[in-house]
C-alpha cells in the first residue's frame, strides 16, 4: 500500500534559495572558514536605538499579551496616515491597514485573499524568489513574464496587456526591485495601473524598499494615482529593510476595507497577530519622522557608496557586466560571458573561493547572479578580489 506522507502543497513547494544559501554561508563561517557573503537581503546596521527603546518600554509596560489580529490600532492609524499623505487624502481608515509577521507574510496573505485555483498571477522576471511559491500555495498559477536588461529589467505596459487572459487575477509589481534594484518611473507606473484598472486586475505593489533610492530617482506608489486605483490595489511594505528590523518580523498591508477584513480573518486563524511589543517599536518609527529620516539618510549614504564601488568592481571583471541599479541594496550582474550558468557559477564560487552569491536561476534569470551590498567594505573589497581571481582563472 502506498502511503502519502506529505501533502501536495508540501511536495511541490521549493524552499527559499536565498535563505538556504545564507544559512550555508553562515554555517561555513561558524566552522571557522573565511566567508565573503553577498547573499543576504539584510542590512548590516543595527536597529535604531529609539525603536529598540520603544519596544523595550512596551515590554516593561506589560504589552506582552494578544493584540488585535490586524495590529494595534495606534500603529494602523499611523499606517493610514502615511498612505493618506502619499495619496493626498485625509479619509483613509485605519481599518484598511493590516500588520503581519513580516512583509513576506503580508504578500502571501494578499495573494491568498484574492487568488485560487481558477486564477493566474502575472509575475515579471527577474522576480523575488517567494512570489511564485506564494501563488502556488494559494492554488493559483504563476505566469512569468521575462523582462529585458535593455529595458532596465522592467515590464512594459504592452507586455502586461498582451499577457492578460480571462484567468488573470493579479499583477505583482515590485519597485524598487529585488533582485535587480530597478525603479519604475511615474509614467511607467501610471501606464501599467491604467491597464490593470481598466481590465479589472488586482495589483500587489510590493514597496518594501520604498526609501532605498539612489541617483535622485523618486519612488511612485500606485496609491498616489487617484481614487479609481484604490479598489484594485494592495500595497505592501514594512520595517525590515528601511530600519534594519529583519528579525522583528513586521510587515504592513494597506488595501480596500473588504480585502483588509478578509486578510484579517485569514491572519486570525494562521498567526493570531504580529508580536505585540514589536509593534510599539514600529509605531515609534512612524511617530518620529525626523529621527527616522536621519536614520534612513545615513544608511542610504553608506549603501550608495558601496553600490558604486561594487558596480565599478564588477564591470572591471572579465566575463561580467552589470546593470546600474537605482534602488534596494542589490546588484544583478550578468555572468554569461564566463560561459557558466548561474547555478554552476555560484556553486563553484562558494566552494573554490568561499564567496557566497545567489544564482539568478532562483529569480528566473539564469544569466545573472544577485549580490547584496548590505555588507561591510572589508567583505566587499575581499569578495571582489576573489570574484575577479575566480573569473580570470576560468578556462585555464
Amino acid at each position: 500500500m502506498n502511503i502519502r506522507h506529505l501533502s501536495s502543497w508540501a511536495e511541490k513547494i521549493s524552499p527559499s534559495p536565498t535563505l538556504a544559501i545564507d544559512a550555508k554561508a553562515k554555517s561555513m563561517k561558524a566552522s571557522g572558514q573565511d566567508i565573503c557573503a553577498f547573499a543576504a537581503g539584510e542590512p548590516d546596521f543595527d536597529t535604531p536605538d529609539f525603536i529598540k527603546d520603544a519596544c523595550s518600554k512596551a515590554l516593561y509596560d506589560g504589552q506582552t499579551k494578544y493584540a488585535p489580529a490586524a495590529g494595534i490600532m495606534s500603529l494602523r492609524e499611523q499606517i493610514a496616515y502615511k498612505y493618506g499623505k502619499i495619496a493626498g487624502v485625509e479619509s483613509f481608515s485605519p481599518l484598511q491597514a493590516v500588520v503581519s509577521p513580516g512583509g513576506k507574510f503580508s504578500c502571501y496573505l494578499a495573494i491568498l485573499a484574492i487568488c485560487d485555483s481558477r486564477h493566474e498571477v502575472i509575475i515579471p522576471a527577474p522576480y523575488w524568489v517567494s512570489y511564485t511559491e506564494m501563488a502556488k500555495l494559494a492554488g493559483a498559477k504563476p505566469k512569468i513574464l521575462p523582462t529585458l536588461e535593455s529595458n532596465d529589467f522592467k515590464l512594459t505596459p504592452q507586455e502586461f496587456e498582451q499577457s492578460i487572459n480571462p484567468a488573470t487575477r493579479m499583477l505583482i509589481l515590485n519597485s524598487p526591485s529585488n533582485p535587480t534594484g530597478a525603479v519604475y518611473t511615474k509614467e511607467e507606473i501610471e501606464a501599467i495601473v491604467e491597464i490593470a484598472v481598466r481590465r479589472k486586475i488586482y495589483i500587489l505593489s510590493d514597496e518594501i524598499y520604498e526609501h532605498l533610492l539612489y541617483d535622485e530617482v523618486e519612488h511612485t506608489s500606485p496609491i498616489s494615482l487617484g481614487k479609481d486605483v484604490q479598489e484594485w490595489l494592495i500595497t505592501i511594505s514594512g520595517f525590515s529593510k528601511t530600519f534594519s528590523m529583519t528579525g522583528w518580523r513586521l510587515g504592513t498591508m494597506f488595501t480596500s476595507p473588504k480585502i483588509a477584513k478578509a486578510v484579517t480573518s485569514l491572519q486570525s486563524q494562521m498567526t493570531s497577530n504580529a508580536t505585540t511589543f514589536a509593534q510599539f517599536g514600529a509605531l515609534a518609527a512612524l511617530q518620529q519622522p525626523e529621527k527616522s529620516h536621519q536614520v534612513i539618510e545615513a544608511m542610504k549614504q553608506v549603501f550608495d557608496r558601496r553600490r558604486l564601488k561594487l558596480l565599478k568592481g564588477l564591470n572591471a571583471i572579465s566575463g561580467i557586466h552589470c546593470f546600474r541599479s537605482q534602488g534596494a541594496f542589490y546588484l544583478f550582474p550578468n555572468i554569461s560571458g564566463t560561459g557558466l550558468n548561474s547555478t554552476t557559477f555560484s556553486t563553484r564560487l562558494l566552494e573554490e573561493t568561499k564567496t557566497a552569491v545567489v544564482p539568478g536561476s532562483a529569480f528566473g534569470a539564469d544569466a545573472n547572479i544577485r549580490m547584496s551590498y548590505a555588507i561591510s567594505d572589508q567583505v566587499l573589497d575581499k569578495g571582489l578580489s576573489r570574484l575577479a581571481s575566480f573569473c580570470n582563472n576560468l578556462g585555464k
